[in-house]
């Protein structure tokens, strides 16, 4: 990850949305409020906002959750337990040994999540936090789901699809450029199916949604470009998808939500390495959204660059962390 100073970090910020001259590139070049360390963002209201997202209800869902670590218990363990992908703990915790982390550490349990801004009926994928949400008619009854994605080189597609099929206890049959290592071209319904007991295929695609025979594989980049659930999940998944579904699959590492007034941020890798600077990026999206003015910057800026997956409050009147 590159390393910022805090001035630069600051400049490249008021840069980037276009409210310094791009000719202050240093410290010593920008304005006196930056210089000093202490940005004031009611400077940064004179450009005329986009639009604002403040008429808008609620947009996380679920609660943060604490828990101990007890004797023999690994992260992959409460991951489960918790219906969290891996990567969701080792984002959030990146020095603890996820085979043998310390007994009784506490924890937070990142159970919160922003609403993805493209929100809608059907299922909804955002592919950069590996988290699938399934809205049931209204967007007040949201279920949320941990996810596998699609390998580096074989990424899974963004667009708009539909559930064109649904099988349970389905036959994989393996694609012919697999069947060598396999050395079957087909393997039968059971507990070594990769496809766990139930699929979904994605209407005019190769993709689908399905379950798993290797649990601890959710929250990872493994996958063919489908996308793959904890078995008790594409349990619940199946039952309430219909054939016809909309399904969307996104490419969304930063989102802005609103919770009760407040504006919170949360901020995923970039998986794929699409966005270039992370930062930058965020910065855009802030800008996009017709939020400038409402957002404290140094809480953004820490937010952009632990990547850490929480939704943190950045709105304008809390004070840095």
């Amino acid at each position: 990850m590159r390393r910022y100073s805090r001035a630069v970090l600051l400049i490249q910020a008021v840069w980037v949305m276009g409210l310094i001259p791009a000719a202050a590139e240093s410290a010593d070049q920008a304005p006196s409020y930056i210089s000093q360390g202490r940005i004031k963002l009611v400077e940064m209201t004179r450009r005329p906002e986009k639009k604002s997202l403040t008429l808008n209800p609620d947009t996380l869902v679920g609660k943060p959750q604490h828990h101990r670590i007890e004797k023999g218990e690994t992260l992959l363990d409460i991951a489960r337990r918790y219906d969290l992908g891996i990567n969701e703990l080792q984002d959030l915790y990146p020095k603890l040994d996820p085979w043998i982390p310390p007994e009784g550490t506490d924890l937070i349990i990142p159970s919160q999540w922003i609403l993805p801004a493209s929100a809608g009926d059907g299922i909804l994928i955002n592919v950069a936090e590996l988290r699938l949400f399934y809205f049931m008619k209204t967007r007040d009854r949201v279920k949320t789901f941990p996810i596998s994605i699609g390998r580096p080189d074989e990424p899974t597609p963004p667009g708009v699809f539909a559930i064109g099929e649904k099988r349970a206890k389905p036959t994989w049959f393996i694609p012919p450029d697999l069947q060598q290592k396999y050395g079957v071209k087909a393997v039968a319904p059971g507990p070594d199916n990769p496809l766990g007991n139930y699929w979904m295929g994605l209407r005019h695609s190769n993709y689908g949604i399905h379950g798993t025979d290797i649990p601890w594989s959710v929250g990872r980049m493994v996958t063919g470009g489908c996308i793959r659930l904890y078995p008790e999940d594409i349990e619940q998944l199946f039952k309430w998808v219909r054939i016809g579904t909309p399904v969307k699959i996104i490419y969304e590492p930063v989102k802005f939500g609103f919770l009760s007034g407040r504006l919170y941020v949360e901020v995923h890798r970039d998986v794929y390495n699409k966005m270039g600077d992370l930062v930058n990026y965020g910065l855009g999206r802030l800008r996009a959204e017709g939020l400038v003015g409402k957002t404290n910057l140094d809480s953004l800026l820490q937010a952009l660059l632990r990547q850490d997956g929480m939704p943190v409050d950045i709105s304008f009147d809390k004070p840095p962390e």
